[in-house]
């Protein structure tokens, strides 16, 4: 066994593994350390949290393993299984069927994309992220060369706006949003033109200027000021929509350069500390330098994953890593402007951080997924050149 997990760490990028799995040990620390503060010290969450980044590793291990060319051929199965878990959620909401919840609302915000089986809930969104990009990875390999093709580049659209809708319907356009970074990214990576790219950029930003004109109801009423409460957070009829960002800010604020420690019993409350804004909490526990340290374990994290896509050995992997580099890209963005009150609260987690079994399982899945592209290009020695 020892002989079997050296040869794998010789040919695996061990470093990659590392990383994530640091930056797992630091979320179980801050979240010990929220639930002794704010949640009476049952220490839930960090359970849960060790036990999904155990799974996860131990998945991604096993992820490496497999031919991620034989998982994007095979995309009519995991695209039924993903999507046939989803489309449920937009139509069934709260509905019971048996031990489990159809469209759960967790956070009472009209977000019905969870199921709720027992007491653990479940967000299928988040596994059908990695078909997505394995799907459209498989897309435009098979368009390689010709995605500026009207029809080509109409199904590609197509492709990636289907998703986005059907996630805008479950009520989770934090997660709609990554998708579309996604999408545009891996387009990108896949050939798509830049003056037709600037062009489809300005086309989408007047229709959805006109659209909100139009229909105003397209936003929730509480959206809507969750951006106004970014654009003017001192206007006192916006203290409450505000709050959250504002606590968040205080916390990042007070923590100097060293942090305020943690587990400490008076720390700054911050409303959800041990999710969206688990990197608020941290930055005030671990001060400037824990947060720096966040930022370089991320990015090195994203560092690695394009590195791997650069070497990959076809261009199907490495339109797969560049998904997921931009999955991580995304999500660190909008979390971070989240917490730093530039970007409205849109419930999006920060990779590997924020509180949530399935989501630290789905990140790992998506390590796995990298690994995967990595240990075909080194068993190929030295054929892995820059795809022209």
């Amino acid at each position: 066994m020892l002989t079997l997990a050296r040869r794998y760490l010789r040919r695996a990028d061990a470093l990659y593994l590392a990383m994530c799995m640091v930056c797992s040990a630091l979320s179980v620390l801050v979240l010990m350390s929220v639930e002794r503060s704010q949640l009476g010290g049952a220490y839930s969450k960090a359970s849960v949290q060790v036990i999904a980044s155990l799974l996860g590793v131990m998945l991604a291990v096993i992820g490496s393993t497999v031919d991620y060319r034989a998982l994007a051929h095979a995309w009519p199965l995991h695209a039924v299984v993903t999507w046939g878990m989803v489309l449920p959620t937009l139509f069934l909401h709260n509905v019971r069927a048996g031990f489990v919840v159809i469209g759960y609302d967790a956070g009472g915000t009209s977000n019905y994309s969870w199921y709720k089986i027992g007491g653990m809930t479940f967000q299928p969104a988040e596994l059908a992220k990695i078909s997505f990009i394995l799907t459209l990875a498989w897309h435009l390999d098979r368009v390689r060369g010709k995605v500026n093709r009207p029809l080509n580049l109409l199904l590609l659209l197509l492709h990636v706006a289907l998703p986005v809708a059907a996630i805008h319907i479950q009520g989770d356009d934090g997660t709609a949003l990554v998708f579309a970074g996604i999408g545009v990214v891996m387009l990108f990576a896949g050939g798509l033109s830049i003056p037709l790219a600037l062009g489809g950029l300005a086309a989408a930003i007047a229709g959805g200027t006109a659209l909100l004109i139009t229909n105003p109801g397209i936003l929730k009423g509480y959206q809507f000021q969750r951006i106004l409460a970014v654009l003017t957070p001192e206007d006192p009829a916006l203290s409450d929509i505000a709050y959250q960002q504002n606590k968040a800010a205080m916390a990042i604020g007070t923590g100097g350069l060293t942090g305020q420690g943690l587990f400490r019993d008076e720390s700054i409350f911050i409303p959800n500390a041990w999710n969206d804004f688990i990197y608020s909490y941290l930055a005030n526990a671990a001060g400037f330098l824990g947060a720096i340290l966040v930022l370089v374990l991320l990015f090195g994290i994203m560092a690695r994953t394009l590195r791997t896509a650069y070497r990959s050995v076809d261009l199907l992997g490495r339109l797969i890593c560049t998904g997921v580099f931009a999955a991580l890209f995304w999500q660190c963005i909008i979390n971070i402007g989240m917490n730093l009150q530039v970007l409205p609260v849109i419930g999006v987690t920060l990779p590997f951080f924020s509180a949530g079994g399935s989501s630290v399982v789905m990140v790992y899945l998506s390590v796995g997924l990298v690994m995967s592209v990595g240990l075909t290009s080194r068993r190929s020695a030295g054929l892995a050149v820059p795809i022209e």
